[in-house]
């Protein structure tokens, strides 16, 4: 795709007031799905269904992602987060499999016209198009990455300093910060890979050597955990004078549950941050307001459950807190036994399932560093014996053996640690990301 160009700021921001709903009106779900889903009136799907990478065309807009975006923005202005849900969560993943397998959506410039060129409609528009590039296209370049560094930039600056009027699903939310900590840890990785890198590549990553500052990253969590003023409302609701959980974050008055719900989240991205970089009481302070001894919003998604519990179990396991950590392992692994089967169909599922595996992993350490066989479920138990039954069998013996065994499950089940501070370019190039 070719550089953006900012786009200003139109004079009709996404602000104006939710136009009355009839209550007698007949929900529209199905009609405005088939709408943005249906197979006529498109356009030949060569550029985007499969061909050649170099066919994609970013100024070229099918009708049903025309439909798609004049429904979605609607949705979003007049706050209508089931229908956001609905459209989120399977009209972009069925459209993203039907015409953009493997190639870009089309271009915010180009799909501007059908949301009134909204400057923060765009914004999350580009948020999808990024995600949808890190997830479907490969290699990215320095010059993407950057790209989507400076939009998370403008987005999360319009909902720190802005008056964003909008309810959004908590899925999207999650994901928005989930994706925000993925999209830093991976650069971290590319930048440290030197060792095969052209001499373009290297050029670029001078250019863009302010993109994905771990300070930067870690700033603008803070700032939405500081500005959502979310502490402060967790331990009001303690006395009974909020009703943040009770509503799953959303604003039933009339506001906006953006700003909140992100703050919240942002305190799970930091954690998972501090993991990264190794400093583990930093990353356990940062989750300190929110009780995991009960349901709460963090429960609500199931990503953001398990990202939670594997990140807080794993900083307890540094921390040689075997007990806490093993019954967080516990709880959350007993819940995805049970749960995971209403899951298959969501574009979650593969993680889930590998964040389980990480998780047995773990556990098995800690079991075997500290036994605990009480704290632990009978279907655990089965599940883990089934798994690990002879590495845990050698993890009680002071061999090269165990000593294997302990950093084959480690090496597995870790998080991808980075390196915050970039690599010296003069250097005979080398590989740090290890």
């Amino acid at each position: 795709p070719t550089k953006r160009s900012p786009l200003k700021p139109p004079p009709t921001p996404l602000t104006p007031p939710p136009q009355p709903r009839n209550p007698n009106q007949t929900p529209q779900r199905h009609t405005m799905a088939s709408a943005y889903d249906r197979e006529d009136g498109l356009a030949p799907p060569q550029p985007h269904g499969g061909g050649p990478a170099d066919a994609y065309d970013p100024n070229y807009v099918p009708d049903s992602v025309k439909t798609f975006v004049v429904h979605l923005y609607r949705h979003i202005r007049d706050k209508n987060v089931y229908e956001i849900h609905q459209m989120y969560e399977g009209g972009f993943q069925r459209l993203s499999d039907r015409l953009f397998r493997d190639t870009p959506w089309p271009s915010a410039e180009a799909v501007a016209p059908y949301c009134d060129g909204d400057h923060v409609f765009l914004l999350l528009y580009r948020e999808l198009w990024y995600r949808h590039a890190y997830a479907r296209l490969s290699p990215l370049t320095a010059s993407h990455r950057s790209e989507s560094w400076n939009n998370y930039c403008d987005l999360f600056s319009v909902v720190l300093h802005g008056v964003v009027n909008m309810q959004l699903p908590n899925q999207w939310l999650w994901d928005m910060v989930d994706e925000f900590v993925y999209q830093f840890q991976s650069f971290c990785q590319y930048r440290a890979k030197l060792k095969n890198k052209t001499e373009d590549e290297l050029q670029q990553l001078k250019q863009f050597d302010k993109a994905w500052n771990v300070y930067g990253v870690l700033n603008y969590l803070q700032a939405l955990v500081e500005k959502s003023m979310i502490a402060q409302i967790l331990e009001r609701e303690k006395e009974g004078l909020e009703s943040f959980t009770a509503t799953d974050g959303y604003d039933y008055q009339g506001g906006s549950n953006v700003l909140k719900v992100l703050g919240y989240y942002s305190m799970i991205g930091l954690l998972r941050i501090h993991c990264l970089l190794g400093d583990y009481h930093t990353g356990l302070k940062c989750l300190a307001p929110i009780n995991l001894n009960q349901q709460g919003v963090y429960t609500i998604v199931i990503g953001s459950h398990i990202s939670t519990i594997y990140h807080y179990g794993f900083a307890n396991l540094m921390m040689r807190r075997y007990v806490d950590a093993t019954k967080e392992f516990n709880k959350i692994l007993l819940y995805i036994i049970k749960y995971k089967q209403y899951h298959q169909k969501s574009p979650q599922y593969d993680q889930i399932l590998k964040k389980n595996e990480q998780m047995y992993a773990l556990l098995a350490i800690c079991l075997s560093l500290c036994p605990q066989n009480k704290l632990i479920d009978e279907n655990v138990s089965t599940q883990l014996k089934e798994k690990y039954n002879d590495k845990m069998t050698k993890m009680q013996r002071f061999d090269d053996e165990a000593y294997a065994a302990y950093d084959e499950l480690f090496s597995y089940a870790c998080p991808k640690f980075i390196t915050p501070s970039p690599p010296v370019l003069d250097q005979p190039l080398t590989n740090y990301n290890q």
